[in-house]
């Protein structure tokens, strides 16, 4: 019998509604595993190559063959509007199965809540955040709920493995697992997984199961790149300076024009920024005003028009976006991707260009790069624009080998296990500290953490009244611990920073970080804004529209990992006289003008050259982790040193009063002789960012940023390439 056979048979007469001509390898290899074993399944493939569908074809079908007593469905996502899309998908395919599918987050119908609480069946739809509160809170509805829960179904994975929203999920689902004593079957999705392995691992995760990755020929799509080069000057008031300026903007704007296209940036400023300009040259050419902006500070309802108008709209639609336009959000038939300045990541590059190429379509990406003309004596390392040269770098690693990033787990996530640990005390309510820690360090995700780190952790707990002690021994909720849980942002396991509302009379426009004073001007949602008043108290600012263009800034840390695959192939790029066809004119230049400047620097040849007559720069050509971990190590051989970073790419080490022999030799050292990472000398303060830090103990952070931050292995095999 073939798959389609297989299939229950509203799935049949909905796959002859829909006119498919057959299904698709990634469907007929989950309809495999599904069918034919109790394995965990991840599903691999691009943007818009059916891994929805291949997930509920059999689901959906054994769903009907073998009913749940409870939900039978578990789908979860990392975005409310990625819940909504998929609820609108899943509709058609429901029509005639009578499988209910309710949507259970914050803005979901209470209406509906009820209705699947009273008789749970079918799908549910959430976010992890939604799970949280549920077993904080109705931790015997949970029960009830997914008693005879038959699969979970993550969309985004490779989302969930890189955040610490991921970590807390997998203790979510692990958490369920021991309250029904039932271990459902976990189906993954992503459209970027550079390592198929570490995927399996984390979605087996906590269940003790085999998982299956079905591996197909994928359909090939032809490729269209550009990458562009503009030189300007920014905060000049010279006629050249600004034609300069407005040459970039006019290129943005015709590399948009009449085109169903995502103009995408790193930053919400320059969204609005990119978004005003544009519409303001479109205003001058007298052509429609089809610009929208979409990123995490504008209101639900503008972000959903812009979704809506990209999804339905069959005429030309540009919409300025951040990482919110990234996941896979249905936004129809798009032409072309626009990209300002380098993506974050190989991942994140791969995720936008699949955005496009539907249907047989090239998939389109182009590139533009402004650059702030340098003065003549500026440093040779600051006379390189190294963003421009990641891009092509990741863009390489693609092309050449299909590369993206790996995503380990990180080991020791202790402001995971504080946000558990609380979590599980509100349902649990008093509880000895033994049972707590059988609990807790039970889960997977802890596996590596020690009993004694876990009491170090309860101690302090105690000590700063997150916890109390009672009579009996046992541990409840301190005092200040009832404000944190009881605070609405606890459900989150990411840091929200304090941002006032912006309102248009009753509208709802976004949010800004700060309360920009009356009469001040301000960008949010591609238009400009003037305040009239502002209610501090309440976190409100009220304003009216203005013509004009103005700008916004929203704070970033501005921290990402870097992979030494992507700066060894920078350094490839720099020794190299390759010219890639998708450079333009002014691009091409651009990288041989580089490549002059780091031969005569020497930097390709020598990893030390001298910087000035008492400093000596290190470029190792080294990812973020491997990077800190040499700036320790030469520490730990007596060489204080400086780490210079380019927009938050790491870039050299600078040594001072030490000769360029003595530092190549303590590099040999470094690369050959035994180091030992717990013997580097870190300050108490050091740690790696979290939410929930301020209740983990100093030297526990310590121990974390130690073995999930420093990589000497990594190190010593970065150092083996190059020359000392």
């Amino acid at each position: 019998m073939d798959t389609f056979q297989k299939l229950a048979p509203f799935i049949q007469d909905y796959i002859y509604r829909e006119r498919w001509d057959n299904l698709r390898d990634i469907q007929v290899g989950a309809c495999d595993v599904i069918f034919n074993t109790d394995d965990n399944l991840l599903l691999s493939s691009g943007t818009a190559s059916g891994k929805t569908e291949a997930a509920f074809l059999p689901v959906l079908t054994k769903l009907v063959e073998e009913p749940s007593k409870s939900l039978g469905v578990l789908y979860i996502s990392p975005l409310k509007a990625l819940i909504n899309d998929q609820f609108n998908r899943l509709e058609g395919l429901l029509q005639e199965s009578r499988i209910p599918v309710t949507k259970w987050h914050g803005d979901a119908s209470r209406s509906d809540k009820n209705k699947l609480l009273k008789n749970p069946q079918g799908i549910m739809q959430t976010t992890p955040e939604s799970l949280e509160a549920m077993l904080m809170h109705r931790k015997s509805e949970a029960i009830k709920l997914f008693s005879d829960l038959k699969y979970i179904i993550i969309d985004e994975v490779h989302y969930f493995m890189s955040e610490d929203r991921g970590a807390q999920l997998l203790c979510i689902l692990e958490r369920i697992q021991k309250l029904t004593n039932n271990v459902p079957v976990r189906i993954g999705l992503s459209a970027t997984l550079g390592d198929y392995a570490l995927a399996e691992k984390w979605l087996n995760s906590g269940t003790n199961r085999n998982c299956q990755t079905p591996l197909f020929n994928s359909e090939k799509r032809s490729l269209r790149l550009s990458l562009q080069h503009f030189f300007v000057k920014y905060n000049s008031e010279k006629k050249e300076d600004k034609e300069m300026m407005r040459h970039y903007y006019d290129y943005l704007y015709a590399s948009t024009f009449g085109k169903k296209c995502i103009l995408f940036s790193n930053s919400k400023a320059e969204v609005e920024e990119s978004i005003a300009n544009i519409k303001k040259i479109a205003m001058e050419n007298k052509t429609d005003n089809v610009y929208l902006v979409h990123h995490g500070n504008i209101s639900a309802s503008f972000r959903e028009y812009a979704e809506k108008k990209m999804k339905k709209s069959a005429l030309p639609i540009v919409t300025g976006a951040t990482l919110t336009l990234e996941l896979g959000i249905d936004l129809g038939e798009l032409e072309r991707i626009v990209q300002t300045g380098s993506p974050l990541s190989v991942s994140s590059f791969v995720q936008r260009l699949g955005r496009t190429g539907r249907r047989g379509n090239p998939s389109e990406m182009w590139f533009v790069f402004r650059e702030d003309m340098g003065k003549a004596d500026e440093e040779f390392y600051k006379a390189i624009n190294w963003s421009f040269l990641m891009c092509i770098a990741m863009i390489q690693l693609y092309l050449e080998e299909k590369w993206i990033e790996p995503i380990p787990q990180k080991k020791l996530p202790y402001g995971i296990l504080y946000h558990q640990t609380m979590s599980m005390m509100v349902s649990a309510g008093e509880i000895s500290p033994a049972l707590l820690a059988q609990n807790m360090l039970s889960l997977s995700l802890f596996k590596e953490i020690s009993q004694q780190d876990y009491k170090k952790m309860l101690e302090f707990l105690v000590e700063i009244q997150q916890l109390e002690v009672t009579e009996n021994k046992g541990l409840l909720i301190g005092a200040k611990g009832e404000v944190e849980v009881n605070h609405f942002e606890f459900y989150t396991v990411f840091e929200t920073p304090k941002e006032y509302s912006v309102k248009f009379h009753s509208e709802e426009i976004g949010t800004v970080q700060e309360p920009f004073p009356i009469g001040e001007r301000f960008a949010l949602a591609g238009r400009t804004w003037e305040t009239m008043d502002i209610d501090k108290e309440a976190g409100i600012i009220f304003v009216k529209e203005i013509k004009g263009i103005s700008t916004n800034n929203w704070s970033s840390d501005g921290k990402y990992t870097v992979y030494t695959k992507i700066t060894q192939k920078i350094k490839e790029l720099l020794v190299n006289d390759t010219v890639y066809k998708y450079l333009g004119e002014s691009a091409s230049e651009r990288l041989a003008e580089i490549r002059r400047v780091a031969r005569n620097a020497d930097i390709t040849n020598e990893m030390v050259v001298k910087i000035d007559d008492d400093t000596f720069g290190i470029f190792p050509f080294l990812g973020t982790r491997e990077f800190v971990t040499l700036s320790y190590a030469l520490i730990a051989f007596g060489f204080d040193n400086q780490c210079y970073y380019d927009k938050g790419m790491p870039l050299c080490i600078f040594v001072k009063e030490h000769s360029k022999a003595a530092i190549e030799d303590v590099l040999r050292k470094i690369k050959t002789e035994p180091l030992d990472k717990n013997q580097f000398k870190l300050s108490d303060e050091i740690q790696i960012k979290g939410k929930f830090n301020a209740f983990i103990p100093k030297e526990l952070l310590k121990k974390q940023y130690i073995e999930d931050f420093l990589d000497v292995e990594g190190l010593k095999k970065g150092l083996g390439g190059g020359k000392c």
